[in-house]
């Protein structure tokens, strides 16, 4: 496999969503929490969403509970957590496992194709952050700590190169 486009996850609701359907489309990958001191970036992510979205920019993002217990909640909850305290508009998709023997097969693509800080595969903490090209290619791998807005330029210029490439 060498694209998101290949795989399938879960919504909120249990239902499967084809990746495939982001096809050229930017797409901004990030594992969450809701109790956790990188928690306010969702307001962060919301407005980089709110900024690209009408250039076919996507944020795809995926709760998890492995780090220090910080997502505890129900899918249902969560939901409402992101949308009463943050107004997100971007889909949250199921709560998942992001490493281990029961990690999404989605993040362990993820974690093969951008390596995190001294080469290390696992990810860390929450809100590590995925950046994907149109063709469903991981371009950059951020750290928890990088704040949304600090990759804005970055999204830019993929959008960019994007509109280039089918003009």
């Amino acid at each position: 496999m060498n694209s998101i486009h290949q795989f399938s996850v879960k919504d909120a609701q249990g239902n499967s969503v084809d990746l495939s359907q982001y096809k050229g489309k930017t797409v901004l990958v990030v594992n969450t929490a809701s109790q956790c001191g990188f928690t306010p970036q969702y307001q962060e992510l919301e407005k980089l969403y709110q900024q690209f979205q009408a250039n076919g920019f996507e944020i795809l993002a995926f709760p998890c509970n492995q780090f220090g217990g910080q997502e505890p909640g129900s899918n249902a909850e969560i939901q409402q957590f992101c949308q009463l305290n943050y107004g997100v508009s971007f889909p949250v998709f199921a709560k998942i496992q992001v490493n281990g023997p029961e990690a999404e097969p989605l993040f362990e693509f993820l974690k093969d194709q951008a390596r995190g800080l001294l080469k290390t595969r696992a990810i860390k903490w929450n809100f590590t952050k995925f950046l994907i090209n149109d063709k469903g290619q991981v371009v950059k791998r951020y750290a928890p700590r990088t704040k949304p807005l600090a990759i804005s330029q970055s999204v830019e210029e993929l959008l960019a190169e994007t509109e280039t490439a089918t003009v």
